[in-house]
């Protein structure tokens, strides 16, 4: 079950934060990106740099890219698509070879890859998740890139 967002937002002094976002499905996209900014400002975050590309299978290569830039590297990268199962494996294929890609690249930089590239059953899976307010899982990504972010800094 989808649970509500009823986090408190931690601050955060001078965090690097980048979203990669895809352009495909961009009604449900803007709306994480959205809901996502408003917890990274609360959090202290004062500049987050966006990238968007042309749809979910792109993000892997330029986070990887971010993640690996020697000058104002990001802390967290916070990675959002909205993919919507048709009626061929497709769907599936780009989602799982999306979350095996953000994994590795975590585990190989050391920055903290927030998933929110979400497979989707249907526009109204996507419109509770994207759009609402009490579920918008572009909010969860802030609130877990700002922890990611004060955990990351606690073990240097």
């Amino acid at each position: 079950m989808l649970q509500q967002t009823t986090r408190k937002t931690s601050r955060i002094k001078s965090a690097r934060i980048a979203i990669v976002a895809s352009a495909y499905n961009a009604e449900y996209v803007d709306g994480m990106i959205d809901a996502a900014l408003l917890v990274l400002s609360a959090g202290g975050v004062e500049e987050t740099e966006l990238v968007r590309v042309p749809g979910a299978f792109e993000i892997p290569i330029v986070a990887r890219k971010l993640a690996k830039r020697k000058r104002l590297r990001p802390e967290a990268i916070l990675c959002f698509g909205v993919i919507l199962r048709g009626k061929t494996t497709h769907a599936e294929q780009i989602g799982h070879s999306v979350s095996q890609s953000l994994a590795g690249i975590a585990i190989d930089t050391g920055v903290a890859m927030i998933h929110e590239v979400l497979l989707l059953e249907n526009r109204s899976q996507a419109k509770t998740r994207c759009t609402s307010t009490e579920t918008n899982r572009g909010t969860e990504a802030a609130h877990t890139a700002l922890t990611m972010v004060k955990i990351l800094r606690e073990l240097n």
